[in-house]
């Protein structure tokens, strides 16, 4: 256990170096290529399945996990598709396959992301699914930092 005693718990604040690879072995991100990822254990801030697997991590321990579709962004869903007219989106804005686009729902206003799927010459073919979604993912962790969570953050 480490000096101050903190586990990776509920509420904790956690600071976790990561490494995240697809089956073939191909690195999709990496925490040294950027910041490390920093939340409160038990709030689903991440997938499920990493979180699960977090649990009871003490500082500086390494873990290999594997996190099957349905505990990360989901099975991939044929049906998750739609079709907007071209002439819906801005003259302005360059579409390219594979792009991301926040939209809003009509009725409440929700944000929600989606992905150009096909690009024909008078319609967007639009995936809703997270691209990760239906993919088995393979994280290397190690724990930097556990701490407790301010209050006004658990709110």
């Amino acid at each position: 256990m480490n000096e101050e005693g903190l586990l990776v718990a509920d509420d904790r604040l956690v600071t976790l170096a990561y490494e995240l690879r697809f089956d073939n072995g191909e690195v999709f991100e990496r925490s040294e290529d950027k910041e490390p990822l920093q939340f409160i254990q038990g709030q689903g801030h991440i997938i499920p399945g990493l979180e699960n697997a977090l649990y009871g991590m003490c500082i500086d321990e390494e873990k290999e996990i594997v996190v099957i579709p349905s505990e990360g962004y989901g099975e991939y869903d044929q049906e998750d598709l739609g079709v907007m007219p071209r002439e819906a989106f801005p003259d302005d804005l360059v579409l390219k396959e594979g792009m991301g686009l926040r939209l809003r729902t009509g009725e409440s206003d929700e944000a929600f992301t989606a992905y150009v799927s096909q690009l024909n010459d008078d319609e967007v073919i639009l995936d809703f699914n997270h691209p990760l979604a239906g993919t088995t993912l393979y994280f290397k962790v190690r724990i930097l930092e556990i701490g407790n969570a301010d209050p006004r953050e658990l709110e």
